[in-house]
């Protein structure tokens, strides 16, 4: 039982301290009829230990226990009460929206309903996309259309912008993620019940009814199976740098000494016009890190002048937005050509360059108020400088998906020595507990006295 102490008065909630928070605003919305304002609840009077919705985390890691006190309070700005008179002369609530369900489209997403979060501080490029109609524009069909200039049909209705065919015909394989939240709102529901959870593989902390790991563990506390899928969208579409100079002088040390070398990109993020709603990074400067590097390897040192950098760039508008690396083998220097190893033969990053980009991601990750952590996936990208296949010097973007992101940060993913394609994944122990990580296979089989295939789906673990 908990007391829920709000300006509307005190009520009482019977709940289990082993449930997510989502279902502690759900009963509290259903105990206080009158509240018709989004609000926050708190572990204390003076608001210092917020209590947020979420579906991975429990009552008990919050330290609730049966008779405690949440404090109820309406977030900053909103209306409690929006009285209209009705028929009959009598003052009636109006129910405006909450927390657990925006009922009314907001302003800066077209009809979404996807739970929000108003205090997270968003980038600028995200508030600009929210507040755009996203839509595809198309021309009237002089063929299809047989209608006036002042009327549409289904050959020039816009199209959404995670339309798959249009997406398809613009050879892009993965959506912006803007587009991707405006595919979560676009049901009959609104959204509603759209999840943005981020990926946690570890034990959640609190559960009383065993011993902690490894002595016990239960469904409710144990991290779920990953099975690794491709991500359909992409945080970042594009990366551009203002002047190819900056290259330029970053290739400098390798072309003078042979050696590799790692740089951080300064920059900003911009809307992206050739992607709907899509996002460009622009790099206006690379910080070269103190660091040890051979023709192989680079080690990056301690930096004493990092948050130095940091507070420079953000006076003049800038953040750090990626990282940059060389892997480049010189073949015929008279030419300027060097060697071509990354392809589909081989691999295009190996596995230490994905853990370090997962762990980069880690650092810098993305606001997001649609997600009941403040944030969700990560805007930071990963730049190679490698040869193509007309062995010249050649740049690559990459960012690795949110379920590595999160191996790498749990500490479940380590490359291997042999094959640097490849990943491991760790093993649980008594100090750790690591979950199951799979990965899904296609087989082809000749059918018998047949010349058909049967293509089969299998899933194995890492």
């Amino acid at each position: 039982m908990l007391r829920i102490q709000s300006p509307e008065g005190t009520r009482r909630v019977d709940i289990d301290n082993l449930v997510v928070t989502r279902e502690l605003f759900e009963k509290v919305l259903n105990a206080f009829e009158t509240i018709e304002y989004p609000f926050t609840l708190y572990g204390r009077r003076d608001k210092s230990q917020e209590i947020a919705s979420s579906d991975t985390k429990t009552l008990a890691s919050y330290g609730l226990k049966h008779g405690d006190m949440i404090f109820l309070s309406p977030i900053a700005g909103a209306v409690q009460h929006v009285e209209q008179p009705t028929d009959n002369g009598k003052a009636k609530n109006q129910i405006s929206n909450t927390l657990l369900s925006v009922s009314t489209p907001t302003p800066s997403m077209p009809g979404s309903k996807i739970p929000i979060r108003s205090t997270v501080d968003e980038d600028q490029v995200d508030l600009l996309l929210q507040k755009m109609d996203g839509t595809v524009k198309r021309k009237r069909d002089p063929k299809n259309c047989l209608h006036g200039d002042n009327s549409s049909c289904i050959h020039c209705l816009p199209l959404e912008p995670y339309d798959a065919s249009y997406l398809k015909d613009l050879n892009v394989k993965h959506m912006s993620f803007n587009a991707y939240l405006r595919k979560l709102s676009s049901g009959l529901d609104g959204g509603k019940y759209a999840n943005l959870d981020n990926i946690s593989c570890r034990i959640k902390p609190g559960c009383t009814g065993h011993p902690p790991w490894p002595k016990g563990v239960c469904s409710k506390c144990q991290p779920k199976a990953i099975t690794l899928n491709s991500q359909p969208y992409r945080h970042v579409d594009n990366i551009v740098f203002e002047n190819p100079n900056l290259v330029e002088q970053f290739l400098h040390y390798w072309r003078v000494t042979g050696r590799q070398r790692i740089g951080f990109l300064y920059g900003k993020f911009d809307v992206h016009l050739d992607v709907p709603l899509g996002i460009k990074g622009t790099v206006a400067a690379i910080y070269e890190p103190p660091q040890e590097s051979t023709r192989d390897s680079v080690r990056l040192l301690p930096d004493s002048r990092q948050s130095v950098v940091d507070r420079l760039a953000a006076k003049l508008g800038l953040s750090c937005i990626g990282w940059i690396f060389t892997d480049l083998v010189a073949e015929d220097v008279s030419k300027g050509t060097v060697r071509n190893f990354r392809n589909a033969e081989t691999h295009f990053l190996s596995a230490q360059e994905c853990v370090m980009a997962g762990h980069f991601q880690s650092l810098h990750p993305n606001p997001c108020r649609f997600s009941s952590d403040g944030y969700f996936g990560s805007k930071f990208v990963t730049v190679c400088v490698t040869g193509d296949a007309q062995n010249q010097v050649h740049m690559e973007g990459y960012q690795v998906s949110n379920q590595c992101q999160a191996l790498v940060r749990d500490e479940c993913l380590v490359p291997t020595k042999d094959a640097p394609e490849l990943a491991f994944a760790r093993q649980s122990t008594a100090e750790k507990y690591i979950p199951d990580v799979y990965y899904k296979n296609t087989i082809k089989k000749k059918r018998v006295d047949s010349d058909r295939y049967v293509y089969f789906s299998i899933q194995v673990s890492l």
